[in-house]
């Protein structure tokens, strides 16, 4: 885990910044909901891992400081099957933490990517991440746009309830308390 987390550092400071403040969330998350250890070990394991597969995105693409365009936007879009992909290849890691790595863009209501899948179809670990990543996101200036506000971000995860996210899991995850899903520590590159 840790050279394909510095293989994804060497190529994206930013993007290994977030996956490192995406696993430290999921490690909270998954302490304050009481998830046994091998729970645990898969969620925290697959968010750190969740934009692996960004290692494979052209370096124009990963970092272009304006929105992408329609075929960028198709390139990046294979990130979780690149990810999928490379992981596959190491026997040693579980079936559950490549299925969040492959199906963390997927969405509620079957318009995620990269296979359609919707509700339930979607593994509950990978439900997890794409919250706990989303938030991140919004949470984070992006070269195309500012930070969001925690309210604003917390009322943009209850918008996209039962659309992009697991309506129930939205709201177990805006129980925790404001200073946890603010998920500020420092990242030393």
């Amino acid at each position: 885990m840790m050279k394909s987390l510095m293989q994804l550092k060497e190529k994206d400071v930013d993007t290994y910044e977030h996956s490192v403040r995406v696993g430290k969330l999921a490690e909270y998350v998954a302490s304050r909901f009481g998830f046994d250890k091998r729970m645990t070990d898969h969620l925290v394991i697959g968010c750190y891992l969740h934009d692996i597969g960004k290692i494979g995105i052209p370096q124009n693409v990963l970092i272009k400081s304006t929105s992408l365009e329609s075929d960028e936007w198709e390139t990046m879009k294979r990130h979780p099957s690149l990810g999928k992909e490379m992981l596959q290849a190491y026997a040693a890691i579980d079936q559950e933490i490549i299925e969040i790595i492959a199906y963390h863009h997927e969405r509620w209501n079957g318009t995620g990517y990269p296979y359609g899948l919707s509700g339930e179809q979607i593994p509950l670990l990978a439900r997890w991440c794409s919250i706990i990543d989303s938030l991140d996101c919004m949470l984070s200036d992006r070269p195309y746009r500012k930070r969001l506000s925690l309210k604003e971000a917390k009322d943009e995860l209850l918008l996209q309830s039962d659309r992009q996210f697991d309506k129930h899991l939205v709201h177990k995850l805006l129980s925790l308390p404001d200073v946890a899903l603010k998920n500020e520590q420092t990242i030393h590159r």
